[in-house]
């Protein structure tokens, strides 16, 4: 029989659900789904990915025993990946954190939760009166929920005067926040899931979408097979389960798809293909700075100086407008020939998917993730991906659309709609601008000196910050930076310097970030508690909690909010309907009327999310053109209305291609290139303890080219030493596997922390959006 890969992905999944539920796969699915027996089910979006899918709990005796895919989610219309099929045994594993446990003498002792929350409140407020505002730091994440994001942001901004607030996403997600800033004046992809449906040419940057988005990439197999003219190009430095599916595959140098790009440019402009109109009504042209180099340096964050708060200013860009025939003549170098001189691509090939993407009857749809955003040019990359979209005028409308992907729950909805990073205020904010800060006044009813005026740490400066013991205490919550920061072992040091440092974190399992605390808080889990998660396409959903947390585990919300009470910052969390409703109602007033309007809260409760800006109860599918957006006036055709500093028109940059911090040589001659597998997610803290995925995949791998593996004498399952100027790790090397890099490069996956590839990995990064980059460092691999 042969299967579409809807079919497949279904049968997959079903097959995933009933070994994550103890069932005999031999049963069919539909006899499965009858086998479990639940008292109710109850919806919530799924704790993984930022896709959004819809899942169904099944609640039994106050346990969550079953899951399935919601048939009425618009995302993913019932199907499951194999992660969404295990999420009740996240829950569940035997070392849940039940108690607060403050370390004494070396080991953690249990303590009450009054005892742990006065701690906090003291220790915070001892590090303020001694040291100022600037010495305190909360590191969130993607996985918070918009409550909790939310209120974190307002104790640090509006309460605290500390602006020291970032969160994991700035390791994931900040170039494409940048890029979206720079080029639209406002965040987020103006298109939905459902171009899916309507493109022609899906072109997968850096992203290996058939395991990491595997739900959206079936749609686009779908897609496929239903339309034989429709075709996916896969641009790449590791040869994947997408580039098996892809109908053209290019695999280029590490870096050099800022080449790629302008060639794909310069061949548009040369051939004519450019759609003069759009361009001409739409669109600007500008330069920014070159040369800006890549933060390796503590110094470089501090003007040269000394590394301290009186001297921290992060870089800016400075833009420069330029007209189309400069920019036409700054394409002139990047030929086909010059890109695959650089790349190793053939020239022909870039012509030809150059022409696909260009061509006047095709729309065009791009996907992206960690290959462009945890890059160094990461802002110029996703720049110069827009700056393909508008030359041609494909965009926001059903099957033209640039879609940056994300891999949290929330990264869209807390991160970067909440603002839950240094500098920022929710709805594109941010606390320099006088008007936002007058705004936040009146929604916080604080006096503006309240509110932080400098710019705090990004997430590097905040750990480099703590270890040099600038910052004092700091409180982490559902992340695990001791195991996902980059040159990972020089904050690991930090962490545990002493001289006054104290780490809070809030968690649910024990992970390398616990191990470094001071006094960790047990958490509440997904549908444990009540939430809103924020996805990639700008959906919006609810869930009610489903079941009650473990022992004294409690919600990251009401653990923050406690710790406000203590500092008699109380009064910034008294609202009338009840905390989360009130949080998110209070979070409204900032979007209404700005382009991001959100729905009332009690709406999200009754549907399947809804896509802001959500205006006069209707959702924006497709923002900033006329007839979907309703921002966009009649006449106006297309009209980025963020973007007022240019009267409504995108920017497309000239952004040039220039090499990574570090480049192998003699001495490390391999690329080292990390990322996530289809099994596990992030550091593997959830995944890892459910007992099928951990079978299915117990380790990372060390994966190497076979002529390379060859040519070192190394075959499957040999141990292999991987070493960089700044650590190394040892694993067994796999050769032939899913993932194939190519000749030259070393394939690492982070989830396993007992090979702690960020120990090797280089604390470099874009200086724009301060993402670092964990896809390029120079390494050397040897047989143990």
């Amino acid at each position: 029989m042969a299967w579409n890969r809807r079919e497949f992905l279904k049968a997959s999944a079903a097959a995933g659900a009933a070994s994550a539920l103890g069932l005999d796969l031999l049963v069919p699915p539909e006899a499965q789904a009858q086998a479990v027996v639940v008292d109710r089910w109850q919806k919530a979006p799924c704790r993984f990915c930022g896709t959004g899918c819809g899942v169904l709990v099944g609640v039994r005796n106050k346990k969550i025993v079953a899951v399935k895919g919601d048939p009425e989610s618009p995302v993913n219309r019932g199907l499951l990946c194999i992660k969404g099929y295990s999420l009740p045994k996240i829950l569940y594993g035997e070392d849940r954190f039940t108690t607060p446990l403050l370390r004494k003498n070396g080991k953690f002792v249990p303590i009450s939760w009054e005892e742990a929350l006065d701690l906090t409140a003291r220790k915070f407020s001892e590090a303020i009166q001694k040291h100022g505002p600037e010495s305190v730091a909360f590191y969130g994440s993607g996985q918070w929920t918009m409550a909790e994001g939310y209120a974190a942001l307002k104790f640090m901004k509006a309460g605290l005067g500390s602006d020291n607030i970032e969160a994991n996403a700035r390791l994931c997600m900040a170039s494409a926040v940048a890029a979206f800033m720079t080029t639209f004046g406002g965040d987020e992809p103006m298109g939905c899931y459902d171009d899916i449906e309507y493109a022609d040419t899906y072109f997968l940057w850096g992203s290996n979408m058939a395991e990491m988005h595997p739900v959206l990439f079936s749609r686009v197999t779908d897609r496929r097979q239903k339309h034989p003219h429709v075709r996916i190009v896969d641009l790449t430095t590791l040869s994947t389960r997408t580039s098996e599916a892809a109908d053209i595959r290019i695999v280029f140098k590490p870096q050099t798809d800022l080449a790629i790009a302008n060639a794909m440019a310069h061949v548009i402009v040369k051939e004519g293909l450019v759609n003069q109109a759009f361009v001409r009504d739409h669109a600007v042209f500008k330069k920014g700075l070159e040369k800006i180099g890549y933060g390796v340096k503590d110094t470089d964050e501090f003007g040269g100086q000394e590394p301290r708060w009186a001297n921290y200013k992060p870089f800016t860009d400075r833009a420069q407008r330029i007209t189309f025939d400069e920019y036409k003549a700054f394409l002139e170098e990047y030929t086909p020939e010059y890109a695959a001189e650089v790349s190793g691509v053939p020239a022909e090939t870039i012509r030809e998917v150059a022409r696909l993407f260009a061509h006047p009857t095709r729309k065009s749809m791009s996907f992206w993730t960690m290959g462009f955003n945890q890059h160094s040019r990461g802002t110029w990359i996703n720049n110069l991906v827009y700056n393909l979209h508008l030359l041609t005028g494909k965009i926001s409308e059903p099957g033209n659309s640039p879609m940056s992907l994300t891999g949290q729950p929330s990264a869209c909805g807390t991160v970067r709609e909440v603002g839950t990073l240094a500098g920022r205020l929710p709805a594109d904010m941010v606390i320099a601008n006088p008007e936002h800060r007058a705004i936040a006044t009146k929604i916080w009813n604080v006096p503006d000196e309240k509110i932080p005026k400098k710019v705090g740490y990004h997430t590097m400066e905040m750990f480099r910050a703590l270890e040099r013991g600038d910052i004092q205490v700091i409180w982490i919550q559902v992340t695990n930076p001791f195991q996902t920061m980059p040159q990972v072992d020089r904050y690991r040091k930090g962490a545990r310097g002493g001289d006054g440092r104290f780490i809070i974190v809030s968690d649910i399992y024990p992970t390398r970030t616990t191990e470094l605390a001071d006094l960790i808080l047990p958490s509440a889990c997904w549908v444990e508690k009540e939430g809103v998660f924020g996805n990639t396409e700008r959906r919006t959903q609810h869930w009610f909690p489903a079941v009650p947390p473990p022992g004294q585990a409690k919600p990251d919300v009401w653990q923050i909010v406690e710790v406000a009470r203590r500092m008699k910052l109380g009064h910034l969390f008294d609202y009338k309907e009840g905390l989360e409703k009130g949080l998110f109602e209070e979070l409204r007033k900032w979007r209404e009327g700005k382009g991001k309007d959100l729905a009332p809260y009690d709406l999200y409760t009754k549907v399947r999310g809804m896509r802001w800006p959500v205006v006069d109860g209707k959702e924006t599918l497709w923002r900033y053109r006329e007839g979907y957006d309703p921002y966009v006036k009649k006449g106006e055709g297309v009209k980025f209305y963020l973007n007022k500093a240019d009267d409504g028109r995108a920017v497309i940059w000239a952004r040039p291609y220039e090499p990574p911090a570090e480049v192998p040589d003699r001495e490390y001659p391999f690329w080292l290139s990390t990322g996530r597998v289809l099994e596990h997610w992030h550091t593997g803290s959830m995944t890892r303890r459910v007992p099928e995925l951990h079978r299915a995949v117990p380790r990372a791998t060390i994966q190497l080219h076979p002529d390379d593996a060859k040519a070192l004498g190394i075959t499957p399952g040999d141990r292999v030493k991987v070493t960089s100027r700044r650590g190394s790790i040892t694993g067994v090397a796999e050769i032939e596997g899913r993932t194939v890099p190519q000749k030259g490069l070393v394939f690492v996956p982070f989830f396993d922390q007992e090979v702690l590839v960020n120990l090797v990995t280089l604390d470099s990064f874009c200086p724009i959006s301060k993402q670092p980059d964990y896809k390029k460092c120079a390494v050397r691999v040897e047989k143990v």
